[in-house]
C-alpha cells in the first residue's frame, strides 16, 4: 500500500554555503564540524520515513534536534536542500507556488503550539478562517465550523470570544480549525506544549478519542517522550538533525537503538507503554459440560498450568485452579465436578488495557482473561508476565524463547 506521506533522504542546510555543507554531510562530517568549516547550520540530515494513512506518526526530540524544521518542510514552509517529500505520490519539494497552495488547501492543515486565535472573532469565526480564505460560502463554512466544534465538545461556545475560554478550550478551537478544512494530513507542532500538565493530558486523550472516529493521518511533533509514547502508532527520535530510531513505543523501550535513546527511556513507566496484548498468550480452555475433573487435572499437569478457563459454548463460565480441583477429586463425599470448583469472579481485560492497570489483578494469582467486546476469550495474561514486564525482566515465555535461541 502506498504511504500517505513518504519522506526520502531529506536534508536541510541553512546558510549561503549549503551546497558545500551538503557535500561534507554526505562524506560523514558532523553538524559541529560543518558549522565550524562553512558557517552553515544543519537542520535535518538524511531523514527518511513513511507514514501510512490513518497513522499517528510522532517525531520526538529535544530543542535543536531538527523536528520543527522537519515538520515545516512537510507542508512547504521551508524548502528542503535535497530529497523527496511525497504526499499521495506528489513531490511537494519540487512543487511550484500554485501547486503548493493547492496541496496545502486540499491535503494539509497545521496546528501550532500557540493558538493564534483572532481575539475579536467568535470561536466559530476562528474555526472557519481557513475556509473563508479559500472562498467557501458563509453558510457552508458556518455549518462546517459548528460540525467540528461539536466533535471537540465546544458547540456551546461557538459564538463566544476566545477570551471566554480556558487554555485547553482554546487549543481545542485550534484543533477544530485544523479539522474544518477536512485535510488528509494534520501536522501538529508541539500543540499541547503551552498547556499545564492536567489539561495537556486531557488534550492527549481527546486527540486519541477523535482519532478513533476521524482516522486522520497525523504527524505530531513533541519534545516529551511520555507524550510520544502515549500518542504514537510509531515514533521517530531525532538528535542533531538525524533520525536515530523509528519504532513503536514497545520497540523503543525494549530495544533502544543507542545510548542516547536508552538514556531517554531509562525512567519510562513501562506499565503505561505495554498493554495486555503485549504479554498475553494463547488460552488453553476446557468445556464446562464435556470435561471431567480428572481430565482437567491431567491437562494442567501436562501444561504446567495452575489454572484453566472454562467455557460454556463460546462464553467464559469461569476459571478453575489445580488446588481446588485436586481437593474436589479427593472429596469422596460429593461427586467431583467442574461446576463445584468454578470461580466466576475472575479478572478480565481487553487487549489495550495498560499493564499498570493489571497490577492489582495480577495479585490475585489467577490468569487474567483477555476478552473482546462480546466477552469471548481471546487470550490470557499470566500474573508472572505482568510483574516481569513492569520490572523490566524477561517474562517466563521470553526466557524460554531465549534459551531455545542459544546455539547448541
Amino acid at each position: 500500500m502506498q504511504p500517505k506521506l513518504a519522506v526520502s533522504q531529506v536534508y536541510k542546510v541553512f546558510g549561503d554555503a549549503a551546497p558545500a555543507a551538503l557535500d561534507l554531510l554526505r562524506r560523514g562530517r558532523s553538524k559541529q564540524e560543518i558549522l565550524a568549516e562553512t558557517g552553515a547550520t544543519v537542520g535535518v540530515r538524511d531523514a527518511s520515513f513513511d507514514v501510512q494513512e490513518g497513522e499517528i506518526f510522532v517525531v520526538m526530540g529535544l530543542s535543536g534536534s531538527g523536528k520543527s524544521t522537519l515538520v515545516r518542510m512537510l507542508n512547504g514552509l521551508i524548502p528542503p536542500t535535497s530529497g523527496q517529500i511525497l504526499i499521495d505520490g506528489e513531490d511537494i519539494a519540487r512543487a511550484d507556488a500554485a501547486r503548493l497552495r493547492r496541496i496545502r488547501r486540499e491535503k494539509i492543515s497545521m496546528i501550532f503550539q500557540h493558538f493564534a486565535l483572532f481575539p475579536h472573532w467568535t470561536v466559530a469565526e476562528n474555526v472557519a478562517y481557513g475556509l473563508k480564505i479559500t472562498g467557501v460560502p458563509h453558510d457552508e463554512r458556518r455549518a462546517r465550523a459548528l460540525d467540528v466544534l461539536e466533535q471537540v465538545g465546544l458547540a456551546a461556545w461557538a459564538d463566544s470570544l476566545p477570551s471566554d475560554l480556558s487554555g485547553g478550550m482554546q487549543q481545542r478551537v485550534g484543533l477544530a480549525r485544523g479539522l474544518a478544512a477536512e485535510p488528509d494530513i494534520l501536522l501538529m507542532d508541539e500543540p499541547f506544549g503551552a498547556l499545564d500538565p492536567l489539561i495537556r493530558r486531557e488534550m492527549q486523550m481527546e486527540l486519541l478519542t477523535l482519532q478513533r472516529t476521524l482516522k486522520k493521518t497525523i504527524v505530531f511533533i513533541t519534545h516529551d517522550l511520555n507524550e510520544a509514547l502515549m500518542l504514537g502508532s510509531r515514533i521517530a527520535i531525532m538528535k542533531d538533525g538525524q533520525i536515530v530510531q523509528i519504532g513503536t513505543a514497545q520497540e523503543i523501550v525494549t530495544a533502544p537503538a543507542d545510548d542516547y535513546v536508552a538514556a531517554f527511556v531509562a525512567d519510562i513507566d513501562r506499565g503505561r507503554v505495554f498493554t495486555a496484548d503485549d504479554v498475553s498468550s494463547d488460552a488453553t480452555t476446557i468445556q464446562l459440560r464435556q470435561t471431567s475433573v480428572r481430565d482437567a487435572l491431567r491437562m494442567m499437569e501436562r501444561g504446567g498450568a495452575n489454572a484453566l478457563y472454562v467455557l460454556d459454548g463460546d462464553r467464559v463460565a469461569g476459571v478453575v485452579t489445580y488446588r481446588d480441583l485436586a481437593a474436589s477429586e479427593m472429596d469422596t463425599a460429593i461427586t467431583a465436578s467442574l461446576q463445584g470448583s468454578l470461580i466466576t469472579d475472575f479478572p478480565t481485560a481487553d487487549t489495550t488495557t495498560c499493564l499498570s492497570d493489571l497490577y492489582s489483578d495480577a495479585g490475585s494469582g489467577l490468569p487474567i482473561a483477555v476478552t473482546d467486546e462480546r466477552d469471548r476469550l481471546l487470550a490470557v495474561v499470566e500474573p508472572a508476565d505482568v510483574l516481569a514486564h513492569l520490572s523490566g525482566d524477561a517474562t517466563p515465555q521470553e526466557q524460554q524463547e531465549q534459551t531455545y535461541a542459544q546455539p547448541r
